[in-house]
């Protein structure tokens, strides 16, 4: 816009030459008096810069116009120089409102906390998370200028390394991230360790992240899956670890199932549909439980029963990021008999702890208040509600998103206390980590369960819980 305006200005500038004649000197008052007509037209907001820029063009067009009190009164004793005067005077006045619209929507764009590009990365084409990013990014696009370009990433480490290594700004990425924070699973080796992950803000939508299983096998709890065959992803602790949790809630374990490898989600999925395994976990609404669903097989959720204490207990004992939640939306699910089981959010905007405080602020306002021009894109990105989001989750907000969320009174002295209970798990995680990588342990078998030995003890050392032995 602002470069439209001056490309305007250009060519008014050159037809007020053609038709202005000779230049002389000019009394500068004039230009005084023109300007702070025009100031009161424009943007009352208009900088110190912008008022300057628009002065110093005011003064050029009085010395090129000879628009002095002697110069009108020349060109009015000329009748017939006087539409090519008032030409003059409407080319110039026009002139001045575009280059001081132009200076004040650069001066805007100087001032705006967004950089005019970023880059997050988000799960793979067509999932839900990365429908929910493209959604953000194009509210960003139009709210604020911004170009934002979304990365797909094939699995949790190629998510979360471009923003380890600073090659973008935000990640929209799954429960991995409390994966890295921990420093567990594929983030236990020498080049990653804990992580200071951040939240801004969390997807929480009408789905449950669950366990479904082919209608045809006549499983109706999950204690029915002993001796069924279950997928194991290579590669997918999220999945898998998951997948143990809900496991457990039927007093099971990988030892009492027929563990079926495979190489991804969508594979293993497809496995349910082609007859090799039995169930799956995953989210109800993403596109593989549609397939299922529409298959020979159908699709079943079992639940996991929000007053069975000991199924919740065992779940939790596993994955501490799961909490109730009733499902209304997913492929087989009756939004009027909701699925009981658990969730947890997906997907979550993450950043590190050393992101610039004032963009993640900006950031977490702008999805905040903006959330109507996105919440109809993806069936998931209903998540993005303010009555929706999770803020004593497992994961610390970042400062930036938490000076917000104070700001506009959400934001609770026990919310507060929380969050800096899990900075400090952050930072004796990262003590001990540095401790441990002294050691220079070569053989990775060995490397890991020292990590795990070590970590577990700092941990319960400063009364924390150490979830994984």
């Amino acid at each position: 816009m602002a470069l439209l305006s001056l490309s305007n200005s250009a060519f008014l500038v050159l037809a007020s030459q053609i038709f202005g004649g000779a230049c002389r000197a000019s009394k500068r008052i004039f230009c005084l008096v023109i300007l702070s007509s025009i100031k009161s037209i424009i943007d009352p907001k208009l900088n110190k810069y912008g008022v300057l820029v628009t002065c110093f063009i005011s003064i050029l067009f009085v010395q090129k116009f000879n628009l002095s009190g002697k110069g009108i009164r020349m060109f009015l004793k000329h009748p017939r120089s006087l539409k090519l005067t008032l030409l003059q005077v409407f080319l110039a006045t026009t002139t001045f409102l575009s280059l001081a619209a132009s200076s004040h929507a650069l001066a805007q764009a100087t001032q705006s906390p967004f950089p005019r590009q970023m880059a997050w990365t988000a799960y793979n084409l067509g999932s839900t998370g990365y429908n929910q990013a493209v959604a953000i990014g194009a509210m960003l696009r139009e709210k604020f200028g911004v170009t934002l370009r979304v990365i797909p990433g094939q699995n949790d480490v190629s998510r979360l390394l471009p923003l380890k290594t600073g090659r973008v700004d935000f990640t929209l990425n799954g429960v991995s991230t409390y994966f890295a924070q921990e420093g567990m699973f594929q983030f236990a080796n020498e080049q990653w360790g804990p992580q200071p992950v951040r939240l801004l803000m969390t997807s929480n939508g009408l789905s449950n992240q669950t366990v479904g299983v082919a209608a045809d096998i006549g499983v109706e709890e999950i204690a029915d899956l002993r001796g069924r065959r279950i997928p194991y992803v290579r590669g997918a602790p999220a999945l898998n670890i998951s997948m143990e949790a809900y496991l457990a809630c039927g007093n099971l374990t990988w030892d009492d199932v027929v563990r079926v490898e495979f190489p991804g989600y969508d594979a293993a999925w497809n496995g349910v549909i082609n007859g090799n395994v039995d169930a799956g976990f995953g989210t109800t609404v993403s596109g593989p439980m549609y397939r299922v669903e529409a298959s020979p097989r159908g699709i079943f959720w079992p639940p996991a029963p929000h007053d069975d204490q000991g199924c919740w207990e065992r779940m939790l004992a596993i994955g501490p990021y799961f909490t109730k939640h009733y499902a209304t939306r997913g492929a087989g699910i009756d939004p009027n008999s909701p699925h009981e089981a658990g969730t947890y959010p997906y997907p979550m905007l993450t950043a590190l702890s050393n992101q610039d405080e004032n963009l993640v602020r900006a950031l977490t306002q702008a999805i905040h208040e903006n959330y109507d021009d996105f919440k109809d894109s993806d069936p998931g990105a209903i998540g993005w509600a303010l009555d929706r989001q999770v803020f004593q989750w497992v994961v610390p907000y970042h400062d930036g998103a938490v000076h917000y969320w104070r700001e506009i009174g959400i934001w609770t002295e026990e919310l507060e206390q929380h969050n800096n209970s899990l900075v400090e798990r952050q930072e004796v995680l990262a003590s001990a980590w540095s401790e441990f990588i002294e050691e220079e342990i070569d053989d990775q078998q060995e490397f890991l369960e020292a990590w795990k030995r070590l970590r577990a003890l700092r941990l319960e050392e400063t009364g924390f819980n150490p979830v994984w032995h």
